[in-house]
């Protein structure tokens, strides 16, 4: 037991434990998810609620920059679009699940994760090719890598109510107030709900560059205004003689809203800005899953209903031409078949049936649709030191417009159509076969309980990407022509664990480790053939086609390491490393050939030494990267500068002190300080990352 939960008053722990946590699949407490990166047949990077304090985690894209091998678009301040990319891909290949079911972005098909509450996430679980848990979705399986967001869901050991609550202050007019309900209302049925609102002017202060002159500036028409809010259902149902339920059910109601402003790109001579986009998402999905009495089969049935608006305005502009409001809807349903009919062999079968549409206000939209049916079989070999995992994934994409755009007159240049649509021409349909390898070997080590293990994995995946509706029907752009994205990734790694021997202390039955290491290296070799990129079609007009090839080699490594000082005290060191070769090798004769790709570093990394204390839990953390361009011709000019961020975290649980002769008890308070040199730097060119701030986070559990 860690020293500071034995060192918790006996009143506090009895009433944490009033809250417990139970899945169909595994139980995630921290030894089961450490052990099972560590046998991942393929790279598994994995955080828990209980340690982003510990890592001075202020958000998910904050703890998505812990981790190796990822690439993320952060265009500044809370209200700031955040894209994560994984190993030189783009972000359309990376998919992100929020509760085991993806989230859709059919237009451009990034998923901005800022939307998303940290305060809300159980974990964060990011798996790149196909790990050894074969019992997902034919849809997850179709990605190359897969960040999964698991919110909160416990279920209480009581029937009373369980109210958690949060206040986040912080600079440039950042305030956040969060409630969380939780109350198992009956034996097998438990209710969820939780409401965020965020608020931020986001008016932070950079300095502007010129030659030989600086000036100080704060960023214009940056305010934001979003709220978030969702009801989660959780039943229990059947039963069998261990007591465990046979079947359960989820479902989940989800709303955000933001209305925020556009700060724009910073030069010289263009602070002037009133670009404005309020975005809306609701969706409702819902996961049932079953098991035989003899635990021999699985069986998981899911469903979503999605809708997302968009709404673009700039009012500076005369004509407000490219003011637009766009709609999404996506309809999706998927079932998967597990059967294991032996300890070694597991078996699963998985089908998916999506559909995607995409409507907007402006006169040249083509009402795209797309439908998907997706069938995955995978099968799972464990013997001994040996887990086997092989699969296949057959996709068929079907595209359809729901109306036809005659290319008007003038629109034709030298002979040919300013209008890459072919006058409303759907996009071409794809069908195709992706296979998927891994394994991993037991090198050293008899199992969980060991004090030293060391595992091999080696992993092969052949998948691709459908192009976006934007890449295949926005006017002037997008080509019906476009073939999807290709992509093969094959990855060889090793991971050690290395922990002191087992020890008792105060004659306590519990026996736990003192200090304990575990590392992991991957390296990888990645390509992608048939990239889509824009390039001009004349003076005026773009289109995208299918002529690049990307070659990626790199080689991912993190650390986890804990001792146990003294009693009540901690200390931790998190650290990671990725280097990412990303190189264009489109065309031998042409002069960018060979050139490291747009905003992808040659170098990252990420730190965080923890100290954990009976006074003030302390984090002294940081990331940076070394220098990108901002596009892959390498213009001169076009460098972004490498940063190192540095941040520290000061966090305390108020079980034991007591304010007016009241217990504090259920109460917790931390403090953030981000950028705490000060530091310009910039993840996108020329949008400026805030400098030093600060946030305030107040809580209780009543």
């Amino acid at each position: 037991m860690p020293s500071s939960a034995r060192s918790m008053p006996s009143s506090a722990r009895q009433r944490a434990d009033t809250l417990r946590t139970q899945h169909l699949q595994q139980v995630e407490v921290n030894a089961l998810a450490q052990h099972r990166m560590m046998t991942s047949t393929a790279p598994l990077q994995l955080l828990a609620h209980q340690n982003f304090a510990r890592l001075g985690v202020t958000d998910i894209a904050d703890a998505l920059h812990r981790m190796p091998g990822i690439n993320l678009r952060d265009y500044g301040g809370a209200g700031g679009m955040k894209t994560v990319a994984v190993r030189g891909f783009g972000a359309g290949h990376t998919g992100v699940s929020y509760d085991g079911m993806l989230l859709s972005e059919c237009q451009g098909g990034e998923i901005d994760v800022s939307r998303y509450s940290l305060d809300q996430v159980q974990t964060l679980k990011l798996t790149i090719g196909d790990n050894d848990d074969i019992f997902i979705s034919a849809r997850q399986a179709s990605m190359a890598a897969m960040l999964a967001i698991e919110t909160m869901n416990e279920i209480p050991a009581d029937h009373r109510a369980h109210l958690s609550t949060q206040l986040q202050v912080g600079s440039f007019g950042f305030v956040s107030p969060y409630l969380r309900y939780v109350q198992r209302l009956s034996d097998r049925f438990t209710l969820q709900a939780m409401g965020e609102y965020t608020y931020a002017e986001n008016d932070y202060p950079y300095l502007l560059h010129n030659g030989k002159y600086t000036t100080h500036e704060r960023r214009t028409n940056s305010r934001m205004n979003s709220g978030h809010g969702e009801l989660n259902m959780h039943w229990m149902m059947g039963g069998r003689a261990d007591g465990m339920s046979r079947s359960q059910l989820w479902a989940k109601l989800y709303y955000y809203d933001n209305d925020r402003q556009l700060p724009g790109i910073v030069r010289y001579y263009t602070n002037l800005n009133a670009e404005q986009q309020h975005d809306r998402n609701a969706f409702a999905q819902a996961r049932w899953q079953a098991r035989s009495l003899d635990d021999r089969w699985m069986l998981k049935v899911q469903a979503k209903m999605n809708w997302a608006s968009s709404a673009y305005r700039d009012t500076l502009v005369a004509d407000r031409r490219n003011d637009a409001t766009y709609w999404q809807r996506e309809y999706y349903t998927s079932a998967a078949l597990m059967w294991m009919p032996s300890e070694h062999w597991a078996v699963d079968y998985s089908a998916d049936w999506m559909m995607n549409s995409l409507n907007s206000t402006l006169a040249t939209d083509l009402h795209p649709r797309r439908h998907g049916i997706l069938q995955s079989f995978a099968a799972r070999y464990t013997q001994g030191r040996w887990v086997v995992l092989a699969r296949m994934l057959a996709s068929v994409y079907l595209n359809s417009v729901g109306r036809k755009i005659e290319a008007q007159q003038g629109d034709t240049q030298q002979g040919g159509s300013t209008n890459p649509i072919k006058a409303g021409q759907a996009a071409k349909d794809v069908h195709r076969f992706s296979p998927s390898l891994s394994f991993s070997y037991r090198l050293l080590g008899g199992g969980r309980m060991t004090g030293d293990e060391l595992y091999l994995r080696a992993s092969y995946k052949d998948i691709f990407r459908v192009p976006t509706f934007n890449e295949n029907y926005f006017f002037h752009y997008g080509s019906s022509d476009l073939k999807p994205e290709k992509t093969r990734q094959l990855n060889v790694g090793v991971t050690w664990k290395k922990s002191s021997p087992m020890d008792g202390e105060n004659g306590e039955s519990l026996r736990y480790r003192r200090w304990s290491l575990q590392a992991t290296v991957d390296g990888y070799r990645n390509r992608v053939t048939d990239k889509i990129v824009g390039v001009p079609y004349n003076m005026f007009i773009w289109r995208t086609v299918n002529v690049a090839r990307v070659d990626v080699v790199g080689v991912d490594a993190s650390l986890r390491s804990a001792w146990q000082v003294a009693q009540g005290h901690r200390l931790s060191l998190q650290g990671s490393y990725s280097y990412q070769h990303v190189v264009n090798h489109t065309n031998r004769s042409s002069k960018y050939y060979g050139n490291q790709i747009a905003y992808i570093p040659l170098h990252s990394g990420s730190m965080a030494l923890g100290w954990e204390n009976p006074w003030v839990n302390v984090s002294l953390h940081g990331q940076g990267m070394s220098q990108r361009w901002a596009n892959n011709e390498h213009y001169e000019g076009t460098e972004v500068d490498g940063y190192w961020d540095m941040g520290l975290t000061l966090y305390r649980q108020l079980d034991d002190l007591h304010f007016w002769g009241k217990s504090l008890r259920g109460a917790k308070v931390r403090l953030d300080v981000k950028n705490l040199l000060a530091k310009q730097y910039e993840l996108v060119g020329h949008y400026p990352m805030p400098r030093r701030s600060w946030t305030l986070s107040i809580g209780y559990l009543f």
